[in-house]
């Protein structure tokens, strides 16, 4: 996935307030908001269930290392009060909501996956922090239990609640929503340093220091630049990938593996590139939490569009299908994977000479990803390739050598992207990372990069010859720094241009 990415974990406008005691009563009837609840009904509804199980409650997987993380991160603060929402769901129409995704960072240090929760961490004497989970209680004894399509157990299902957050996150405490405005109150009038991950709610964003009516004093401004480095720390701490990350990435990884099969499998009956998408999503939905970002199922020409996510075209045979997709696993770490399939098993003379010279640039930029090494190498690598390619064709209007030149970069035309970013819990991970630590950076061990050249031959392009217009090729991996090189997470699916009209034969073969 190139350029921009498809995070959804942001703040929209749209996103509902944090605290509902603020903007909810209890017996709001949210189909007919001026209808009351009879008295009659609501003691009715609020008898008569059986006790609910006592269950013991298991700590979340992995929940030391979630702790760890929150240890780094208090040592980087000490005597600050730090403040972690997760965000909201979103409004995708009316009073309907997109499939709520926990905000990265919040994820990153509790492991929580529900909507509206806030972690602070209380700053201690001794400059450390207690950590404390702001989560919605269970309402199974109050009339929003039935009257509040949004949050009432009986409508979504029972929620953890707070006594037993705090044993399933290993956080020091567990509280509940409710109390969170009257508490940022309180620590706004006591002052003191506090740091916000603004952006993912209105609400504490207004309430928390540096939020409302000093929003233009000096105090505010400073307050935004610490608010800004905190930011920068977070995505910074997520950088270099621990084994427990690599590991979960792996998994979405294999399991996008299995969705690019499908959609293999699904070739020789699909018309269109949307059966594409949903044959892929059927996957990442059944194996994962979600797809990592909007599926790019591009057939033909579409290929040429970076970016192209309508996947409302046909698919024809003798042209290629450019998929660019990745399972987000349920840990929410997601796979970033490019591979461009001929829709008809086999690659014409035309399209395997793209194909392999994009396949040779891409080879020999993994093969310079190693510690030590400038972060932008391998993209210079790459496009030095990609350049005497195009050269070689008769596409360059110059020399290659003259074309690289920094005031030149004619060749990009063609090309277009960089080649590589960080991948994790997002595909374009630590997006929020200085450019000394991401981009002007050495490669590091642990860090995770996508190697994805490409080149794109408009329809309409009059200085490419007609025999290679409207072809289109990707090819993207996941790759490791290791300690003496690279490990390429996705080496098992194949991407040789003799391998992937092997690969199509076997899975066609077989779904005989």
């Amino acid at each position: 996935m190139s350029l921009d990415g498809h995070a959804r974990d942001g703040a929209a406008p749209q996103a509902r307030a944090k605290v509902r005691s603020e903007t909810a009563t209890p017996d709001a009837d949210t189909e007919h908001p001026a209808r009351k609840v009879p008295e009659a009904l609501k003691a009715f509804m609020l008898q008569g269930w059986a006790p609910r199980p006592a269950e013991a409650v298991t700590p979340i997987e992995h929940v030391e290392a979630f702790r760890g993380r929150r240890r780094a991160l208090s040592r980087m603060f000490p005597h600050e009060l730090l403040l972690v929402p997760t965000g909201h769901e979103v409004v995708r129409a009316n009073d309907t909501h997109f499939p709520f995704r926990p905000g990265s960072d919040f994820y990153y240090l509790t492991g929580n996956l529900e909507p509206d929760c806030v972690l602070v961490m209380e700053p201690l004497p001794d400059g450390s922090h207690r950590d404390v989970l702001y989560v919605e209680p269970s309402n199974r004894d109050d009339a929003t239990f039935f009257t509040d399509r949004a949050k009432g157990e009986l409508w979504v299902g029972a929620r953890l609640g707070v006594p037993r957050t705090g044993p399933r996150h290993g956080v020091d405490e567990a509280r509940s929503l409710a109390t969170l405005p009257a508490y940022l109150d309180e620590q706004r009038a006591r002052g003191g340093a506090v740091r916000v991950l603004r952006g993912l709610d209105p609400a504490l964003d207004a309430r928390a220091p540096g939020g409302g009516p000093e929003t233009g004093s000096d105090a505010a401004g400073a307050q935004r630049e610490r608010d800004t480095a905190f930011q920068v720390a977070l995505s910074e701490m997520r950088i270099l990938k621990d084994e427990i990350e690599v590991q979960e990435l792996e998994i979405a990884i294999d399991a996008t593996r299995r969705g690019f099969e499908d959609v293999i499998r699904a070739l020789p009956t699909a018309r269109t590139e949307r059966e594409v998408e949903g044959t892929f999503f059927l996957r990442a939905r059944t194996e994962g939490n979600y797809v990592g970002y909007g599926t790019i199922a591009a057939a033909g020409a579409h290929a040429c569009i970076l970016h192209w996510t309508r996947n409302d075209g046909p698919l024809r045979p003798g042209e290629l299908l450019l998929l660019d997709a990745g399972v987000e696993g349920r840990s929410l770490y997601t796979a970033d994977i490019t591979r461009t399939i001929p829709i008809s098993g086999a690659f014409s003379v035309e399209q395997r000479q793209i194909y392999e010279l994009v396949y040779r640039a891409q080879r020999a930029a993994i093969a310079s990803v190693r510690p030590g090494v400038d972060f932008m190498e391998p993209n210079g690598v790459a496009m030095d390739i990609l350049a005497r390619g195009l050269e070689a064709l008769g596409i360059l209007p110059m020399p290659a050598e003259e074309a690289l030149h920094e005031d030149k970069q004619l060749y990009r035309r063609y090309t277009l992207h960089n080649i590589s970013h960080m991948l994790g819990l997002d595909v374009h991970d630590c997006a929020r990372a200085r450019q000394q630590s991401y981009h002007g950076s050495e490669l590091r061990p642990g860090m995770v990069l996508t190697i994805e050249p490409g080149l794109y031959f408009q329809s309409d392009d009059l200085t490419v010859p007609e025999r290679f217009r409207g072809i289109g090729v990707r090819i993207e991996d996941d790759v490791l720094v290791t300690e003496h090189g690279s490990r390429v997470l996705s080496a098992g699916i194949p991407a040789a241009p003799d391998e992937v009209e092997a690969w199509v034969a076997r899975l066609w073969a077989g779904h005989a």
